[in-house]
């Protein structure tokens, strides 16, 4: 059997941050096999954690290589000619610069699909500045319309912009590239922008405001917590539940088993949602977020239990779907998503050390023992000081 649906798939990653590993992550984790060109010494980030918590660096090995030097970038071209993808999240211009760039990528492998992932896009005014996830959705109106009424607006996690736009938007823009590739024998360039993707994500939103049907003011419609049946309420723990009863059948049921069936407010009508947001609250503040959640467990009323990092993987239901697994250091993490019935991908493997076992990898990738041999001796590869064999 499969490793997964992407068995087969060859993929090259120039060593990044954010969003192209998360990228190279899916692919390794789908079964691509994917090698990792990193730096021999990477510069500080001020926030270092210790390689296996860095999970999106899992699944697939990682070699130094100098790309510095003529015999580097050559070694580099001699890996691309035989992959179907190639992953970079630099600012336009670096790889160009470095004599990686699509022109002599293609025009040693025509077939390469050369993803480019980076927050404004390879072109435009902003194109060369920095900026990180929450700049990015700034410029979208997705930050603009996240948070409470009255309140500034709330960066959502680095999910947006990053994962969202960035990584899933690159990893969907190279697949199909792959596709194109397979039918005409031409690979392309792949401009994955993070605030192209993250407008894509606002697409139904931008419907709505374009009907008339979105408030601009945040925090006053339906899923943006304006809604009183759509919003996360405090029990009588301190912890918290999320309701998200937006169909009248559902509130209905939630309304009969938090004791207001009989309230004479249905929700409709936006001139009750401040008292009826005052007698759900009241309601859910009189047990504890586990009892409430005892009290849902087979409810249509959509209502949950707002839980932890350190709680999810236990809860009952990603329990019995194996959401999370543990590897062999004993690190909680999600798996591999999707699902597949017939290519089901295998668990991850544990990021590994940069140079952990140069030649199993470069012979994994094809290239002959000879070859890797007078790469390691001439210093091209392998190059931090416990580089494996």
């Amino acid at each position: 059997m499969a490793a997964g649906p992407l068995d087969g798939l060859k993929v090259v990653e120039f060593a990044g941050l954010g969003p192209a590993p998360m990228c190279a992550m899916l692919m390794a984790d789908l079964g691509a096999t994917v090698i990792r060109l990193d730096r021999a010494r990477k510069p500080s980030l001020g926030v270092e954690k210790p390689l296996q918590f860095d999970l999106t660096l899992r699944n697939r090995p990682a070699i130094s290589i100098d790309l510095k030097s003529a015999a580097g970038v050559a070694a580099a071209l001699e890996l691309l000619a035989t992959a179907d993808v190639c992953l970079e999240g630099f600012r336009p211009g670096v790889m160009e610069r470095l004599g990686l760039g699509p022109d002599q990528c293609l025009s040693v492998n025509r077939k390469l699909v050369y993803g480019r992932m980076t927050g404004w896009g390879q072109d435009g005014p902003l194109a060369r500045n920095a900026g990180h996830d929450v700049n990015y959705i700034a410029l979208t109106g997705a930050l603009h319309a996240i948070g409470r009424a009255g309140q500034p607006p709330t960066p959502p996690l680095n999910l947006v912009g990053d994962y969202g736009g960035g990584a899933l938007y690159l990893a969907f823009g190279c697949l199909a590239g792959v596709l194109c590739a397979r039918v005409t024998g031409q690979g392309q360039v792949v401009d994955a922008a993070m605030v192209d993707g993250a407008a894509s994500l606002m697409m139904n939103f931008f419907g709505n405001h374009a009907a008339g049907l979105n408030n601009p003011e945040r925090g006053t419609n339906i899923v943006d917590s304006g809604a009183p049946y759509y919003d996360a309420y405090e029990c009588s723990d301190g912890k918290f539940v999320a309701v998200g009863a937006i169909e009248s059948r559902f509130r209905q049921e939630l309304f009969a088993k938090l004791g207001l069936a009989h309230c004479g407010i249905t929700g409709d009508d936006r001139s009750e949602w401040p008292k009826l947001r005052e007698a759900i609250a009241a309601a859910i503040r009189t047990r504890t977020r586990d009892e409430w959640a005892a009290a849902f467990a087979q409810s249509d009323a959509c209502f949950s239990p707002v839980l932890s990092m350190a709680e999810a993987p236990d809860h009952p239901h990603n329990r019995a779907r194996g959401t999370f697994f543990k590897d062999a250091a004993g690190i909680v993490q999600p798996g591999p998503a999707p699902r597949f019935s017939a290519t089901p991908a295998a668990l991850p493997g544990p990021p590994r050390p940069v140079d952990a076992n140069v030649e199993q990898a470069l012979l994994g990738w094809g290239v002959g023992i000879e070859r890797i041999r007078s790469w390691r001796r001439d210093r091209v590869v392998g190059l931090t000081a416990g580089a494996a064999a």
